[in-house]
C-alpha cells in the first residue's frame, strides 16, 4: 500500500497535491511518501518481532540522506556495498553494529574503513577477498567480523539481470564449498567467524525460493556446528517484490510465517536486507510532456524525464505504472512514452494505453521510489532531478536540482588549454 491516490481528479502525495510540487520544484522530480516509506518499514519490524533480528536496508535501492535518516531514526541498519554507502548511513546515524557490508570487489580502503567503524560484518564473497580481509586487519591491528555469502544455486524466478543466488552468478561462494573456506577462516588470526550470509535475487513474488535458499543454508548450519564452527547470525537476504503491474508478491508477514518452522528452536538473531520492497512503492517520478507526435506505426509521447533520470525500463524492460497528474475524460491512445536521450533505448514505457496527454501537461511515473535517482546519471549532460519528501500536508525539499555548473564541477583543465 502507498499514499499516492486521486482526490477530485488531482493526484496527490500524502496530503500534497503533487501539482503543486511541481510549481516549487519543476521536472522532472522525484517525490517520495514518508509514511508509505515508514508503513513498509514496520511491516517487517513487526512481521519478525517474534524473532530476534536486524532490518538492514538495502542502501543502494535508495541513497538518501533523508530516506536514510527517517530509517535510521526507526531503528534501521544498512546493507551497504561500498565505501560510499558505509560513508552515507553513518552520517545518517545509522549505527556501525547494524551495518553488514556485501559486494564482490571490496578494495583495501573500503576494508579498513569499514573495519575501523567497527561494522557489524563483512559478507565474504571469495577466498581471496577472505585472505586480504585478514591481511587488512592484522595491518591495523584489528580483527574482522565476517559471514561468508554462499550461493545456495536456487532459482528465485525473477529477471536474470538481478538474479544472484544461481551458480552461473557472480556472487558468493558455492554452498558445497562452504565448509572449507570456513574452515580456512576459523585459521586466519585476523577475522572472527559470526555468521552465514546468503541474497538469492531481487524483485522475487514468491516465497518457495526463500524457503528452498534457508534450508540449504541451515543444513550447512548443522554443519558448522558439528565441525565446531558457532554461528550467531544468519543473514537471510533481501528480494521480496512489490508490484509494478500485475504482481502479487507476498506481504512480508507471509514471508515470516513461511520462515518461522524452519527457524524454531535455532539460536541465531535472523538479519533482513530489504531495500525496494520498503522504498520502492514510496517514491514516484514526475514528468512533463513535451511534443506528442504521431509516427509511422505508433504515437509517441515525448516527456522531459529519460533513462538518465529512470534506467530501469531500459536496462530490464521494466514496467512501471503511468498515470496523469490531473484526470481528464479523454479517449484512450496507445503510445511510446519516450525521453529526450539520443538514444533508441531511452523509453519509459512501450506501447502503453493511457489517456491522451497533451503538450504541457503532467504524469507521475509509479513506483519509482528504488533504483531510480540511485541509478540516475549525467548522460547527456542532463542535470538529474531534485528530490521531495511529503510527510502528511508537508513537504521538504531533500535533493536539489543539479544546476549546470554541477556538470562541470569537480573538471579541471590542464594548463595547456587554459589560453
Amino acid at each position: 500500500m502507498h499514499y499516492f491516490k486521486y482526490i477530485d481528479g488531482e493526484l496527490y502525495a500524502e496530503g500534497v497535491p503533487v501539482k503543486r510540487l511541481i510549481e516549487a520544484y519543476g521536472t522532472p522530480l522525484f517525490v517520495y511518501s514518508y509514511k508509505t516509506l515508514t508503513r513498509h518499514f514496520n511491516a517487517y519490524h513487526e512481521a519478525f518481532r517474534r524473532f530476534p533480528h536486524i532490518i538492514c536496508y538495502a542502501v543502494k535501492a535508495n541513497a538518501n540522506g533523508a530516506i536514510l535518516r527517517s530509517l535510521a531514526a526507526l531503528g534501521s541498519g544498512a546493507d551497504v556495498v561500498s565505501g560510499g554507502e558505509l560513508y552515507r548511513a553513518l552520517k545518517a546515524g545509522i549505527s556501525a553494529r547494524k551495518i553488514v557490508y556485501a559486494g564482490v570487489g571490496k578494495t583495501d580502503e573500503e576494508i579498513a574503513l569499514a573495519i575501523k567503524k567497527g561494522i557489524l560484518m563483512f559478507n565474504v564473497e571469495s577466498e581471496q577477498e577472505l585472505v586480504r580481509i585478514n591481511e587488512v586487519a592484522e595491518s591495523i591491528s584489528k580483527r574482522a567480523p565476517i559471514a561468508l555469502r554462499v550461493n545456495p544455486d536456487i532459482d528465485p524466478e525473477t529477471h536474470p539481470y538481478i538474479s544472484t543466488g544461481l551458480k552461473k552468478n557472480k556472487f558468493g561462494i558455492p554452498i558445497e564449498d562452504a565448509l572449507q573456506y570456513y574452515r580456512l577462516a576459523r585459521q586466519l588470526k585476523n577475522v572472527q567467524i559470526l555468521g552465514i550470509h546468503k541474497h538469492i535475487g531481487s524483485q522475487i513474488t514468491q516465497i518457495k525460493p526463500f524457503v528452498d535458499a534457508l534450508e540449504r543454508v541451515l543444513l550447512l548450519a548443522d554443519s558448522l556446528k558439528r565441525d565446531g564452527i558457532d554461528i550467531r547470525y544468519l543473514d537471510i537476504g533481501g528480494g521480496l517484490g512489490i508490484r509494478y503491474n500485475d504482481e502479487t508478491p507476498p506481504h512480508p508477514k507471509e514471508l515470516a510465517k513461511a520462515l518461522f518452522p524452519l527457524l524454531s528452536n535455532r539460536d541465531f538473531t535472523i538479519i533482513l536486507e530489504p531495500g525496494r520492497s520498503i522504498v520502492g512503492n514510496a517514491g514516484v517520478l514526475l514528468t512533463k510532456v513535451l511534443y506528442t507526435k504521431k509516427g509511422a506505426d505508433r504515437e509517441f509521447i515525448i516527456v522531459d524525464a529519460g533513462m538518465n533520470d529512470l534506467m530501469r525500463p531500459t536496462l530490464y524492460g521494466a514496467y512501471h505504472h503511468i498515470i496523469p497528474v490531473k484526470k481528464r475524460k479523454r479517449k484512450k491512445i496507445v503510445a511510446d512514452i519516450v525521453g529526450p536521450i539520443c538514444e533508441s533505448g531511452d523509453f519509459l514505457a512501450k506501447e502503453r494505453q493511457l489517456p491522451a496527454p497533451r503538450q504541457h501537461e503532467y504524469l507521475a511515473v509509479m513506483s519509482a521510489g528504488a533504483y531510480g535517482f540511485s541509478m540516475s546519471s549525467n548522460y547527456n549532460s542532463r542535470p538529474r532531478p531534485a528530490e521531495v519528501m511529503v510527510r502528511n500536508d508537508k513537504y521538504y525539499l531533500i535533493r536539489r536540482r543539479e544546476t549546470l555548473q554541477d556538470l562541470i564541477r569537480g573538471e579541471v583543465i590542464p594548463e595547456f588549454l587554459r589560453k
